[in-house]
């Protein structure tokens, strides 16, 4: 039985050989095939569906934003906390976001009669990405550290709703209370 699918293949691929239209339909392919493995290479997607510009825009956010976004999220909580009222929230932050990446150190020890010299040289790892350009490769991203946060609401002339304000922003942002000031609103 496998002989007979062999055979009837062979005898296909001879008549294609064979017809020179046949020919050319099988050069339109194969062209077309290489055509797209080119083309592919412009969209190269990483293992989890997006292309290397959209994480690069995605990982690269300023620290401006990232304060702006800790602000509207700590005023939509912040405003569900009873007696709050309409709060307003600003967030300052010691630094940008820092990039850490791969890096190789080599340590050398030169030993002379009366001290001994150690040499330490670090080099950042690079590897070369589908399209033939050299990157580092990135560790982590650190985020910027909270400096302080300002909250202004109606409701911060009531010693219980102040301190649920303080104990809401101390945990949501991993910070002491000492850098968190709740002030009432006009």
């Amino acid at each position: 039985m496998a002989e007979k699918k062999t055979d009837k293949a062979k005898t296909m691929l001879a008549q294609i050989a064979e017809n020179p239209m046949g020919r050319k339909v099988v050069l339109v392919i194969g062209l077309v095939g290489i055509g797209l493995i080119c083309l592919s290479s412009f969209f190269s997607l990483d293992s989890t569906g997006k292309s290397e510009n959209e994480e690069s825009c995605v990982s690269q956010i300023s620290a401006e934003d990232y304060a702006q976004q800790l602000q509207s999220s700590l005023e939509g909580l912040l405003g569900k906390i009873e007696g709050v009222g309409d709060p307003t929230v600003l967030v300052t932050l010691e630094k940008d976001a820092e990039q850490v990446y791969a890096t190789e150190e080599k340590i050398s020890t030169q030993t002379a009669q009366s001290n001994a010299n150690d040499n330490r040289e670090t080099n950042y790892i690079i590897v070369k990405d589908a399209n033939g350009n050299q990157r580092a490769i990135k560790v982590t991203e650190v985020q910027p550290v909270v400096k302080g946060v300002v909250v202004v609401c109606s409701g911060a002339d009531n010693p219980v709703v102040q301190q649920n304000v303080i104990d809401a922003v101390t945990t949501a942002l991993n910070i002491t209370s000492v850098k968190v000031c709740v002030i009432k609103a006009k």
